[in-house]
């Protein structure tokens, strides 16, 4: 399966993040390097995220990232 790699935009009133597909990489470890390489060259100003999903096809990707997750709970000692 591949490794895919997004950049996210979501504005404050919308529920639907924009996705756009930026690359596809067979393994993780240059998929990893080229978002840290992406990461680095960002501006404070720049309102979008990335992100790497691994899945077996664009259309699962994009569904995973649009999923809402719950945010953790922090226990008392993980603080």
């Amino acid at each position: 399966m591949p490794y895919y790699v997004y950049q996210i935009n979501q504005s404050a009133s919308s529920m639907v993040k924009n996705l756009k597909l930026l690359k596809q990489y067979d393994a993780f470890q240059p998929a990893k390097s080229e978002v840290r390489k992406m990461r680095k060259t960002m501006s404070e100003e720049d309102k979008f995220e990335l992100k790497i999903i691994f899945a077996e096809s664009e259309l699962q990707a994009e569904e995973l990232l649009q999923e809402k997750r719950e945010t953790p709970v922090l226990m008392e000692w993980e603080i």
